[in-house]
């Protein structure tokens, strides 16, 4: 059964189409990095589909269902830019929303729940930061607690707008190792990157995107010289020249 289809889906901003005739089928296990130029509606793509911003046309089904009937089965973390860092909340709070879906927005978490939030920022390496305050950890801390958050969850499907921009090189390399623990345990994961030079290490699907999809599949298949060119403009020097 598909994780993710999406059929003819379109979306704009105001008068300017950012998406059009969108269609892919995600099978799950599989960890693919959403990739293309400034401005090509990969950001977008995650929001429509999570009925963050609304769509023109098209369908999206999550495990042949609907958002609203599998939401719990879906994790999401946005840029962390879109974040309010000031809010007045501590690192362990913020994981804990990971899990008011599934515990109930006007419940106290229990000793339990407190407990599998404990586990997700130990995972993380950011136990020791529980009490603090978001506003007081550095970028790459504030990433690793939002994945932390998402980890919370358990859930089948994981969508990140790109997680590892303004990263440093260590928590880089561990919500890379994160991603990847995931996928060998089963779940699907897609990833909005910026990175054309880490795509063929770091994931085994990829997604050109410039308004619609340029080519969707195994990343040995998909990213090659002609296809990135053509979902670049045809501008950008290919790397493997260097």
């Amino acid at each position: 059964m598909s994780v993710l289809k999406i059929e003819n889906l379109s979306a704009s901003y105001r008068k300017n189409k950012v998406l059009y005739d969108v269609n892919f089928d995600i099978q799950p296990g599989s960890l693919t990095g959403i990739v293309g130029p400034n401005g090509s509606g990969k950001s977008t793509l995650l929001k429509v589909m999570l009925e963050l911003h609304p769509k023109l046309t098209g369908k999206v089904k999550f495990f042949n269902s609907s958002l609203s009937k599998t939401k719990t089965r879906v994790g999401y973390v946005p840029q962390r830019g879109s974040v309010d860092w000031d809010f007045p909340t501590n690192a362990l709070d913020v994981v804990l929303m990971g899990l008011y879906g599934k515990i109930g927005w006007f419940k106290w978490p229990a000793r339990k729940d407190k407990e599998r939030a404990m586990e997700s920022l130990s995972k993380m390496g950011m136990a020791d930061y529980a009490d603090r305050q978001i506003s007081q950890l550095s970028g790459g801390q504030q990433q690793r607690v939002f994945l932390a958050r998402a980890l919370v969850q358990d859930a089948d499907l994981y969508l990140m707008d790109e997680p590892l921009v303004g990263v440093d090189a260590a928590t880089e390399a561990a919500i890379m190792a994160t991603l990847k623990e995931l996928k060998m345990a089963g779940k699907t994961v897609m990833v909005v990157h910026h990175d054309l030079l880490t795509v063929e290490e770091y994931f085994d699907h990829v997604m050109l995107l410039n308004r619609t999809i340029i080519k969707y599949g195994k990343t040995e298949e998909v990213f090659t010289k002609e296809n990135v060119q053509k979902a670049y403009g045809g501008v950008l020097r290919w790397m493997k020249e260097a």
